[in-house]
């Protein structure tokens, strides 16, 4: 058996997958790592991919060259796109996906791949020689050499659960925890915390009464995760189902607060404000009568279910006896309770962009050590760090990618600059140039760039070119298309829509809401011709054609804003200042500057606690 390789992975979760995946198409020669070969990529929690703004880090993956969005595809029960009363910037993709299929495609894709190889075991310890990393050894005393290492290794370090004062050291239910390496890399100088999360019980369907629950269906329409042109939605699609809590199911969980490991301090670390605990959301919003929740299919052929919205720390027999209350689940029988998990992370302010360790050369971290949440965010950082380990190992630069680029841009930067102080979670909200981060355009703006590195191979670039030309032949037509009043009228006023009163540009009649290019196609000859001659995925690039025409001088203004502010992210200062040094600086300023040792003015101005007249001394000292 081979020793040495390229690029060590260490963890099999979405960051791992994705890690391993990009590394090993680069051309490193690549092991991953993983304790259970039948857990790799594991959905922990909900059996769902994307969602708001999660959903365009998905489809940013996937124009990357990645694999979560056509494995989450291809193992889809339920489609849905969120958001759809709002503008195109909000819109978001999820999915459902079959648990057991998903990981099952995630393990084919992986041992298919080549240069990578897997070795099922536990790392715990780090091969660290001069401030570099050289390797691996694991629990079965077999060490591995590396140019380069990524751990992504969730919530295993030091991993320990809760179900009331029951407690089990574990990475997951029924999974050991790992040891080791944070006591390592605390001693070698890195600032470690404890995160916590949770996990709903798992519901057997067959005690579930249906008829007491509102059906959610999913849409069956061209959407998708991937880019790539291929059947979807192949696996039988189910419908998940809301229904809700009541004041007799809160009065119960009342009743068991003392047992909580929430609140009777033997949980002492921080969760995740935007998905909190059944728990914590009776006591923040007391003045709750109900709750709702959502039944998930696990898979197309399992009768578990996931009750989302329900993650607990209870003791069992609360948690049973609140569900009970729920008249849909009066004889209800489950296959494991909800539980919470304190786990170990790493302050990423200890980060680069390219999400290398700054103590530690070659080493890089990639998930939920990095203090984040989610599978998206996870295999958002995988990708971009199985990308750099790979530069590294050969002594090439590095792919990072800006805040006006990428969610995932957005992602990371937000992780090196601010650090964080609970799971961080990414929403549309974090991003200050929605109108350019759609989830409809995440290829033209990324695939080009992960083609010239070589992640990308040349059929989906050709498919990238094929429909940038289409989207032009389409807004070039409506350009060229004049409509008169006698020929268009009849058909704006069936759309019920003003008149014109003179010949009209039809690019011009396509900004307006009422119209789009579907139901006003028919109506001119020239433009249905148009569509007509596009060879494939004719929907996509419609629906892109006319985002571009409705939005046109929204995106144009958030260029020209996005431009300006790339000019502060091409002032470079990193090694140029003694931060201590400058009085002028507020004291905040300079210990902030000083940790964070910011690359640019811009990354600067986004540390909290660094103020605009902080950066305006800076700029005044780079003048001089």
């Amino acid at each position: 058996m081979k020793f040495k390789y390229d690029v060590i992975v260490v963890g099999a979760g979405h960051a791992g997958c994705e890690a391993a995946h990009a590394s090993a198409k680069l051309g490193s020669q690549t092991l991953l790592i993983t304790m259970d070969m039948h857990k790799i990529a594991q959905m922990s929690c909900n059996p769902a991919m994307g969602g708001i703004a999660k959903g365009q880090i998905v489809r940013e993956i996937d124009a990357l060259g990645g694999q979560s969005g056509i494995i989450t595809d291809k193992t889809a029960i339920q489609f849905r796109m969120l958001n759809r009363s709002k503008g195109p910037a909000m819109w978001s993709p999820r999915s459902q996906s079959d648990r057991q299929k998903f990981s099952e495609l995630w393990r084919n894709t992986l041992e298919n791949t080549d240069n990578l190889f897997i070795w099922q075991d536990v790392v715990n310890e780090l091969i660290i020689k001069e401030n570099k990393i050289e390797g691996v050894k694991t629990g079965m005393g077999v060490t591995f050499e590396a140019r380069s290492v990524i751990l992504t290794t969730g919530t295993f370090m030091n991993g320990l659960i809760h179900i009331g004062k029951t407690q089990i050291k574990g990475g997951r239910i029924s999974e050991p925890m790992s040891t080791g390496i944070t006591e390592q890399l605390v001693n070698l100088g890195f600032t470690a915390g404890r995160m916590k999360t949770g996990t709903p019980v798992r519901i057997d369907g067959r005690t579930i009464d249906f008829s007491l629950t509102d059906e959610q269906k999913g849409e069956n329409d061209f959407h998708k995760f991937s880019y790539l042109d291929y059947p979807h939605r192949a696996l039988k699609q189910l419908s998940c189902r809301i229904l809700y809590t009541n004041e007799e199911v809160h009065e119960c969980l009342r009743s068991g607060l003392k047992e909580s490991p929430l609140y009777n301090g033997q949980i002492q670390s921080v969760g995740p404000r935007y998905c909190p605990s059944i728990e914590t959301k009776i006591v923040t919003f007391a003045d709750k009568t109900q709750h709702q929740l959502f039944l998930e299919p696990e898979g197309e052929t399992t009768q578990e279910y996931y009750l989302n919205g329900f993650s607990s720390s209870l003791p069992l027999d609360i948690q049973l006896k609140a569900l009970q209350k729920i008249p849909a689940f009066k004889n209800i029988q489950i296959y494991r309770p909800g539980y919470a998990i304190e786990y170990d992370y790493f302050d990423p302010t200890q980060l680069y962009h390219n999400l290398e360790t700054k103590q530690i050369k070659n080493l890089f971290f990639a998930g939920q050590i990095n203090g984040t949440t989610g599978y998206e965010e996870a295999a958002g950082q995988g990708i971009i760090a199985g990308i750099n380990a790979h530069l590294k190992s050969h002594g090439e630069g590095e792919f990072t990618l800006k805040r006006n680029e990428a969610y995932i841009g957005v992602l990371i930067d937000d992780l090196v600059t601010k650090g964080v102080d609970e799971p961080y979670r990414m929403f549309t909200s974090r991003a200050e140039f929605r109108m350019l981060l759609r989830q409809d355009d995440a290829d033209m703006r990324l695939t080009e760039k992960s083609y010239k590195i070589g992640l990308v191979e040349k059929n989906r670039y050709e498919l990238l070119l094929e429909k940038k030309e289409e989207i032009n032949k389409i807004i070039n037509t409506t350009k060229n298309i004049i409509l008169k009043p006698e020929k268009i009228n009849a058909a704006l006023e069936v759309l019920k829509t003003t008149p014109i009163k003179q010949p009209t540009k039809l690019i011009s009649l396509l900004t307006r809401p009422q119209i789009t290019i579907e139901n006003i196609k028919n109506h001119i000859p020239d433009l249905a011709q148009q569509i007509e001659k596009i060879p494939n995925r004719k929907e996509e690039i419609t629906e892109a054609s006319e985002i571009i025409i409705k939005y046109s001088g929204y995106i144009e203004r958030e260029k020209l804003i996005a431009e300006k502010a790339s000019r502060l992210e091409n002032i470079k200062i990193k090694g140029k200042f003694e931060y201590n040094n400058i009085q002028s600086l507020s004291t905040e300023a300079r210990q902030k500057l000083n940790k964070i040792q910011p690359e640019t003015i811009a990354q600067a101005s986004r540390i909290p606690g660094v103020s605009p007249n902080d950066i305006n001394v800076l700029l005044v000292l780079l003048g001089r």
